[in-house]
């Protein structure tokens, strides 16, 4: 039984989930060999350079507001965010949801940071970057943990809101908002495109393979929540 996320109609059934998962790391692991290969430099060029004028500069106005985005998926604020859900569920005496949510969340960070150092890539040098970054490049932390974060707050939710129009609103807000937090670290020059596709496809896989294997209705509590 499936009676937390799959209740209401976020997704069609367990193994359409589970399908879709798979083909998220699928795509993952696709442009990590296209990556390897070379054969998506030209696109990474090109991406990068879309927004830049013939100078290299980017619009001016738009700068604070893009730091600003792509601070949402920095480790601070996903992380509060998180926390702040975790809590909002375990006062809503969603217990399960709340463990379920912490468990993703940390296990998605770690499996980010595995693929990272093994993959190793070297951050963009085309263009100038316009906030701090460290580490290696492939996937995209904030694309990775952003789309986990948000996705997983979406389907934790699930079980609490009777309206499926709010069910839906809430599920692609977390996509859309994940989704920019990843466009914007290409454009102040952090991150290649294939490194953010690859970070929010592997996000967003990990949360719904999370959501078969690590079932909150089968983690143990003490007592047995609603």
């Amino acid at each position: 039984m499936y009676p937390v996320l799959y209740h209401g109609g976020l997704h069609r059934s367990p193994r359409w989930a589970l399908r879709l998962g798979i083909v998220c790391w699928a795509g993952l692991v696709l442009i990590a060999w296209l990556t390897a290969s070379g054969h998506i430099a030209r696109f990474d060029e090109q991406g990068l350079l879309y927004w830049r004028d013939a100078n290299g500069n980017v619009a001016p106005a738009m700068h604070e507001w893009v730091r600003d985005l792509t601070s949402l998926g920095g480790v601070f604020l996903r992380n509060l965010f998180a926390l702040c859900a975790v809590v909002a569920l375990l006062v809503l005496s969603r217990g399960r949801e709340a463990i379920w949510l912490a468990i993703t969340v940390i296990g998605g960070w770690l499996t980010n940071s595995a693929i990272k150092y093994l993959v190793d890539r070297p951050r963009p040098s085309l263009v100038s970057h316009l906030t701090e970054a460290s580490g290696p490049s492939f996937p995209s932390g904030h694309s990775f943990n952003a789309a986990v974060v948000a996705l997983a707050i979406a389907f934790a939710f699930n079980a609490s809101i009777t309206s499926r129009p709010l069910r839906a609103t809430l599920l692609t807000l977390a996509i859309v908002l994940s989704m920019a937090v990843a466009w914007s670290r290409v454009w102040l020059g952090v991150h290649y495109p294939s490194d953010v596709i690859a970070g929010w496809l592997g996000g967003a896989g990990w949360v719904l393979i999370a959501s078969i294997l690590l079932q909150p209705n089968r983690l143990n509590l003490r007592r047995r929540l609603p």
